[in-house]
């Protein structure tokens, strides 16, 4: 059964928080509007950070069916729009040669009606749906070219798709589009135009642990605070990728398989595998300087403990 759009930045919250999310204020106020004025929602930001879960989590709470498009390097029409299914149209053409009953024009027509038509996820985005608009994810735009860009222009402009040899296809109700990017190069500014715009940062400490508390509530609350102090401190290296709340998550439910309740400096070193991806990053933790960073964490939650 599907569910109602949320009716105020509280609602949101409560809507997000339902699907498990921990979302600050200006995140849950972006949606909103986005939801509200029906506006796709551009999300940017580091990789790890939570983009793609937004749109998982509206799907989800809202009952609403979820089409996702994976962004890379040379995506065209045929891969993420549509393409005709040319075997079926070959087969088509046979069986009418073979029988003689059909006439040519009548054929040409019936090759380009709707059962020829192989529908990919932003042509089925436009589809009416008896659940309510669906939930389409563009994730990663970064990844594709620009032609891409242009092309999507129309689609987010008028919810409408150009189908040279079947019409246009137009959305009766438009969908909830949500796109994400991790900024390896700059989106144009036209499609940005068309999408209200979020930063979706690093979390604080004091996030960071309330997302711990509710995707890995079985890590002790000593270890989970440990986890965020060491994480927290990372991001403020000069690291090649520092990790993401993805990692935060990997990493505590890593230590709590090894029934850890607290932090180690042998255990670090074990684990760094978990958090970071790279291994000039993890050669430059490991050892003196994951005891020492440990030792600064800990020396800063007892002081934050005894006040």
């Amino acid at each position: 059964m599907p569910n109602t759009l949320p009716a105020s930045v509280d609602d949101t919250l409560d809507l997000l928080r339902r699907g498990n999310y921990v979302a600050d204020r200006s995140l849950a106020t972006a949606l909103y509007l986005a939801l509200k004025l029906q506006r796709p929602l551009f999300l940017e930001g580091e990789a790890g950070v939570g983009k793609t879960e937004i749109a998982k989590v509206l799907s989800a709470t809202l009952g609403r069916r979820l089409l996702r498009l994976q962004c890379y390097e040379g995506l065209d029409v045929a891969a993420a729009v549509y393409e005709w299914n040319y075997a079926r149209q070959m087969m088509e053409i046979r069986l009418a040669e073979a029988s003689g009953d059909r006439d040519r024009d009548a054929l040409a027509a019936d090759l380009f009606s709707e059962r020829f038509l192989i529908k990919r996820p932003l042509l089925q985005a436009l589809e009416p749906d008896p659940a309510g608009a669906p939930v389409l994810l563009i994730d990663e735009l970064d990844r594709t070219d620009e032609p891409f860009e242009a092309y999507l222009l129309e689609i987010l402009s008028d919810f409408q798709v150009s189908i040279p040899e079947f019409g246009t296809v137009t959305a009766p109700e438009p969908p909830i589009v949500i796109l994400t990017s991790n900024r390896t190069r700059e989106i144009h500014d036209a499609l940005k135009r068309r999408c209200f715009y979020h930063w979706v940062d690093y979390p604080n400490a004091e996030r960071e642990r309330a997302i711990l508390a509710v995707k890995a509530p079985e890590a002790d609350a000593r270890l989970a605070a440990q986890v965020v102090g060491v994480v927290q401190s990372l991001r403020g290296m000069d690291l090649y990728k520092a990790p993401g709340v993805a990692e935060t998550l990997d990493w505590a439910q890593a230590l709590v398989e090894l029934n850890q309740l607290e932090l180690e400096p042998s255990v670090i070193n074990d684990t760094l595998g978990t958090l970071l991806k790279y291994q000039d990053d993890i050669a430059r933790i490991q050892g003196s300087e994951a005891a020492r960073i440990l030792a600064q964490v800990k020396t800063e939650l007892a002081a934050s403990t005894a006040r």
